[in-house]
């Protein structure tokens, strides 16, 4: 038996990561992938993790599998970048996660109380690792560091407000949480009554949504699931109503608005049964 019959097959991830570095061989890799780089490739892991949240919906567990290689390949042809730049490695990264995972569950690896709520301990140790991390780059750290600029503007808002509910910057109740979205809405009305341009406006949309942001937070509601499960119900009727008017021959825009309306709420009247 010869050395390379006695060589171990590779493990899936090191298949992996070495198919990564073929694509990305300036010589005799793939054109495409060899000159991408991390801005051209950040959409399609932002992609990516969206097909995976999409697949959990659907409860389509083979799905699930197929997306959560996807994803990995994203993981996979960052960190290939990176070697190449020589930042870091996909081992590094791998080292880096479980560090931190080790750090941040004492009540699992160390000897802290593994009772009651886990979560402000959590925090805490996540905003110390946000100001280490600053150092001397920032004169001040800030409780909004670290909140991720490419989220859903859903999300970041929803963030935002719960680091700022940390440090006491919050309203005292619902009542208050509720008028804030009725003055919002009153100043929206007003920019319309006055004609106001679309900066204003978009301005005045804004600061509604994260008014309404801040009462789903209230609520323990995820605004970005909520509005999703929206949209998944306004798709539902009104594929209904277009299956109702196609069954008379008619299509939406062969039809009035109060035909529409009406197989509209009959749709509701049957989701309701």
């Amino acid at each position: 038996m010869n050395e390379a019959d006695e060589k171990e097959d590779p493990t899936p991830i090191e298949a992996l990561l070495a198919l990564m570095t073929r694509l990305r061989d300036r010589e005799n890799g793939c054109p495409w992938d060899a000159v991408q780089t991390f801005a051209t490739i950040a959409p399609y892991t932002i992609e990516e993790a969206y097909e995976v949240a999409d697949a959990i919906a659907r409860e389509d567990l083979t799905g699930l599998e197929e997306e959560l290689g996807d994803l990995l390949l994203q993981v996979v042809f960052h960190a290939e970048m990176a070697r190449e730049a020589g930042a870091f490695d996909f081992d590094s990264v791998a080292r880096k996660i479980t560090d931190k995972m080790h750090r941040r569950h004492p009540h699992v690896f160390g000897d802290a109380a593994k009772n009651g709520d886990l979560r402000p301990a959590w925090e805490a140790m996540k905003a110390r690792e946000r100001r280490d991390k600053a150092g001397t780059k920032a004169a001040r750290s800030s409780a909004l560091d670290g909140v991720a600029f490419a989220l859903p503007a859903l999300m970041r808002a929803r963030k935002l407000q719960e680091r700022a509910a940390r440090v006491g910057f919050d309203w005292p109740d619902m009542a208050s949480t509720l008028a804030k979205v009725d003055e919002e809405l009153d100043e929206l009305k007003g920019a319309i009554g006055d004609d106001g341009g679309k900066a204003e406006l978009a301005e005045e949309i804004g600061d509604l949504l994260f008014a309404c942001v801040n009462v789903a937070r209230r609520l323990g509601i995820d605004p970005e699931e909520a509005l999703r499960g929206c949209n998944d119900k306004f798709v539902r009727r009104f594929s209904y109503v277009e299956d109702e008017l196609a069954r008379t021959g008619k299509a939406p825009e062969d039809s009035t608005l109060e035909e529409m309306d009406a197989l509209w709420e009959d749709a509701k009247t049957r989701e309701r049964a």
